[in-house]
């Protein structure tokens, strides 16, 4: 669906050839405001980060989320286990996005990379790529669309999101993009994601925001259960769309922004299990009456990583015990007549009793769909979870097998 992105944002995408492609696809984005931005950000659990990372990390905590002025990333290198040249390049990325936009801040940049690890950065090659994307540099939605097909891998089409919310100060627009495909678990989520908005958010106000948001998207979303060094979600408010001198959003208007930036994210986590490599089916998990939502959310990924779930659901199996023997492992208590489950209409599992059913026409429903749920019910409490997975293929084996060879 198209849409106006958020008043004050500019994106500009190039094909430089960090991939040795020779600029057959694109792999620099640029996001770029005509204003200072406040900025917040979420980051890889992994032990092991990517030197874009440390740097998001570390200059949105130094200037305490305020003046920053875009973004600048590539795809096909991660810049992650590249050691001091790896900080080098990460910072001479941001350096070569300021001066090539005429920003005086070197320092007003966020830096992502996504890609293979353990390999340097061309960065004669990048410094053109990012001088090229600068002079593309666009409002439209055409502009969003080339960044967000700007930091695809493995990805099969661009994941863009957006919402716009009625405020007391006017209409304020929230837009997001995404990349991820493989190396996904929720921990948080293995990829980056970048959401711009035209209204005006305090840097607490907008980390508070961001923080609920991840939970309930890309920290429900999984493909292959493996966290990565780069994982990043970065946010950027420029107020563009509020009268001239307007305090941030507080109150009311900020429930409604902070839902939209919610939906937002909850769009580009689907749309990342739903283009999972090598995925015939976007497997929706849910689950209903936990105690707790910790609890809902452990059971849901108990059943969302686990390959026999994966597998049976790729060969059209309704071979339900694997669903119920991996919520029994998620380390929640519970007796089995606490649990009931359905795929889509089919009740499979009642009260802890089986169910009877036609094994060929749910394999039928299985492979005729490409969306699936799974549907587990528990008498424990009022709590729940939703959670995006998708199915394990042959292709995923092969995709991941000849990654670099």
């Amino acid at each position: 669906m198209s849409f106006q992105p958020p008043a004050g944002w500019s994106f500009g995408d190039s094909a430089c050839g960090i991939r040795g492609d020779d600029g057959a696809r694109r792999d620099i984005a640029l996001a770029v405001s005509d204003r200072p931005c406040t900025a917040a950000g979420m980051f890889t659990t992994n032990q092991v980060q990517a030197a874009p990372v440390r740097l998001c990390r570390d200059r949105i905590r130094a200037r305490a989320g305020t003046g920053f002025r875009g973004v600048v990333a590539c795809s096909g290198n991660a810049n992650a286990c590249t050691g001091t040249r790896g900080e080098a390049d990460a910072l001479a990325m941001a350096a070569e996005a300021a001066g090539a936009c005429r920003v005086a801040d070197p320092e007003s940049f966020l830096v992502a990379s996504t890609g293979v690890i353990g390999r340097l950065l061309p960065m004669e090659v990048v410094g053109r790529g990012i001088r090229a994307a600068a002079g593309a540099l666009s409002p439209g939605h055409g502009a969003l669309d080339g960044a967000a097909r700007a930091i695809m891998t493995t990805d099969t089409r661009p994941k863009l999101a957006h919402r716009s919310v009625k405020t007391s100060t006017g209409a304020l627009t929230v837009a997001g993009i995404a990349k991820g495909a493989a190396m996904i678990g929720p921990n948080m989520a293995t990829m980056l994601a970048f959401a711009f908005t035209d209204a005006a958010v305090a840097p607490r106000d907008l980390a508070s925001a961001l923080g609920p948001a991840i939970d309930q998207s890309f920290h429900c979303v999984s493909v292959d259960g493996h966290t990565s060094t780069n994982d990043t979600v970065l946010v950027l408010a420029n107020g563009a769309a509020m009268p001239a001198g307007a305090a941030p959003l507080a109150g009311a208007d900020l429930g409604l922004w902070g839902e939209a930036l919610g939906e937002v994210c909850a769009d580009l986590a689907r749309a990342i299990a739903a283009d999972a490599e090598g995925a015939s089916h976007l497997l929706v998990v849910k689950v209903e009456g936990a105690r707790t939502g910790a609890e809902a959310r452990a059971m849901a990924k108990a059943v969302a990583d686990s390959p026999l779930v994966k597998t049976a659901v790729f060969g059209a199996d309704p071979n339900w015990g694997r669903v119920v023997s991996a919520a029994g492992y998620a380390g929640v208590p519970f007796e089995e007549r606490d649990l009931s489950l359905w795929l889509d209409g089919f009740c499979l599992y009642l009260k802890g009793e089986p169910q009877p059913f036609d094994s060929a026409e749910v394999s039928a429903h299985m492979r005729n769909n490409r969306e699936l749920t799974f549907r587990l019910v528990f008498t424990l409490g009022r709590a729940g979870c939703v959670f995006n997975t998708c199915d394990l293929t042959h292709e995923y084996v092969s995709l991941n097998a000849d990654y670099t060879t």
